[in-house]
Parts: structure tokens; C-alpha cells; sequence
């Protein structure tokens, strides 16, 4: 990389033009000379350490002589404390005239509160890595699910940044998630609701909505977008934020490839949907929605209909 010092051009006379645009917006999208955000490369790191917890060894790491109970601890003690030092960051740059203090108890109390819910998230992961196997018979087992499906790594993302998300964490669930989604192709905000035994098969380009809720025993596949419809605005054109915009999927539904689900709508149980369909209306329970089976044509290299 060249010295910094090492200019071939001068661009001096671009930068006023440049500079006018960090005027303030509402929101305070510029961060220079703010509090210190949460850095997303960190956030990663403690993704991939919450996985190493949740799955020892999967990342691949080797502590040979260690008992499982003095992995867990040093693992448990070293990811808590990083994940804390995030959620403090965040906390000062969203309450800036908050005492520090008060910030530090504030985020003290979220981890120990994440640290209370870690048996109930790896019950969970483990129905979903579960699931996985039972959902494909290309799986040969459990531990292969584990290791190389990438819906694996979301969900033990998700179920962390939820958790987060309920507790009004700013910034870092959605840094989770986000962080997610650029390894694995699978969109989930932190604000949606999944239910035990959930399966993601391929999983590239599945989007799913913050105030989506997914019950139990749900499998989908990719391409499949749990999304709203266009979005309401108040009074002073502004959107509504925070209102039920994402459909509602209840117990042991199906969802095929690239099917597209959208709005306050609910999918009844045990409903099954197929392939690239366009949903905006309720499906009721054992149901199968799909589309009408196009007409094939075929032609041989002369140009005639068989």
C-alpha cells in the first residue's frame, strides 16, 4: 500500500463540493467526532465466538486438555466480555448525555441477562440443527447440519441479536444480523419472531421481515421473502414505524423456493406453498397454494412443435 504522503494527484479543489455534503441530517447519519460506534469487524469476531459457545469446536479451534466445563467457562467469560464492550459503545453513542456509570451498570445488566437465556437459545439451535437433518436427506447427520449449512449460523446469530433487539439494544442486532447475512445470504431482521425446529434449506436470498413470526416446525427454502407491502405514512409524510407490516406463518407450514409472502397476513397451519407464488391474502390451515402449471413447448433444432 502507498505512503499516504505518496500523492501523484491533488484533489484539493473536489473537496469543498464533497465537504458540504456532511451537513447535519436528521438522524446525525455523520459519525465523525461522535462517540466511538461499535466496530463492525468486532461484532463479526464475537458472531463467530458466539457459535464457537453454542457448537465447541465448530469454528475449528482445538483446546486439547481442557475439560468441556473449562472451555465453556473461558469461552462463556471471553465473548461476554467483548459483547459487552460493544453494548456499552452503542449505548454512548445513542445517549450521549447519559452518565457513564449509568451506561456501564445498563450494560452489565443486558449481558447477565443474555447469559440467562443461553440454555433456552442452544435447546433451540439444537431442535433447528435437528430439523435440518430430518428436512434433508442429503444430510448424513447432525454434526454435518452443524458444521457446513449456513442456516445454522444465522440462527445462532438471530436468537442472540433478538434477544438483543427485545432488550432495546441499539445497533448491535442489526450489526449481527447484517453480518449474517453477508456469510450466508439470508436476511432475517433481529426483530423476528422463530419458533423451535426451524429449517432453511440453501437458504440463499430468503428475506424475512422484522415483525414477521414463524412458529414451530416451519421449513423454507430459498429464495422465499416474508416482506410488507408498500409502507404507510403519517400526517407529515413520514413513515410508521413500528406497526404489524410481515405475514404470520403458523406450525408446520412448507414454503418452496422463491415464493413471496407479503403484509399482516397469516399462513395456517400445516399449509404448504408453492414455488414462486405472490401472496397478500390469508392461506387457511392444510392448505397447498400454487401456481397454475404453465405449458411447455418443445422445439427441435429444424424450428418444429413436438
Amino acid at each position: 500500500m502507498k505512503d499516504c504522503k505518496d500523492q501523484s494527484f491533488d484533489a484539493t479543489a473536489f473537496l469543498p463540493t464533497f465537504l458540504g455534503t456532511f451537513e447535519r441530517v436528521k438522524g446525525n447519519a455523520n459519525f465523525y467526532g461522535m462517540k466511538q460506534l461499535p466496530q463492525m469487524l468486532e461484532i463479526g469476531e464475537i458472531a463467530n465466538e458466539y457459535i464457537e459457545l453454542m457448537f465447541p469446536g465448530r469454528c475449528g479451534r482445538e483446546r486439547m486438555g481442557l475439560s468441556l466445563q473449562e472451555i465453556l467457562q473461558d469461552q462463556l467469560n471471553m465473548v461476554s466480555s467483548r459483547l459487552m464492550d460493544q453494548v456499552l459503545l452503542a449505548l454512548k453513542y445513542s445517549y450521549p448525555q447519559e452518565k457513564e456509570a449509568v451506561l456501564k451498570e445498563k450494560s452489565e445488566h443486558i449481558i447477565k441477562s443474555i447469559c440467562a437465556l443461553l440454555p433456552e437459545i442452544r435447546l433451540k439451535l439444537k431442535l433447528d440443527a435437528k430439523a435440518g437433518f430430518e428436512g434433508d436427506p442429503a444430510a448424513r447427520n447432525v454434526r454435518e447440519v452443524i458444521l457446513s449449512y449456513p442456516f445454522m449460523k444465522t440462527l445462532v446469530i438471530h436468537r442472540i441479536a433478538h434477544e438483543l433487539f427485545r432488550m432495546d439494544v441499539p445497533l448491535i442486532p442489526r450489526m449481527l444480523n447484517e453480518y449474517a447475512h453477508k456469510e450466508t445470504g439470508i436476511d432475517i431482521h433481529p426483530g423476528a419472531v422463530i419458533g423451535t425446529s426451524f429449517f432453511i434449506d440453501h437458504g440463499t436470498g430468503v428475506v424475512i421481515g422484522e415483525t414477521s413470526v414463524i412458529g414451530d416446525n416451519v421449513k423454507i427454502y430459498q429464495g422465499v421473502t416474508l416482506g410488507a407491502l408498500s409502507f404507510p405514512k403519517d400526517a407529515c409524510g413520514e413513515l410508521i414505524r413500528g406497526a404489524r407490516r410481515h405475514p404470520t406463518i403458523e406450525d408446520n407450514v412448507t414454503i418452496y423456493s422463491n415464493a413471496t409472502i407479503l403484509g399482516d397476513i397469516t399462513i395456517g397451519k400445516n399449509a404448504v406453498i408453492g414455488s414462486n407464488v405472490w401472496i397478500k391474502e390469508d392461506v387457511p390451515a392444510h392448505t397447498m397454494a400454487v401456481i397454475q402449471e404453465p405449458k411447455l413447448t418443445f422445439r427441435d433444432l429444424n424450428g418444429r412443435k413436438s
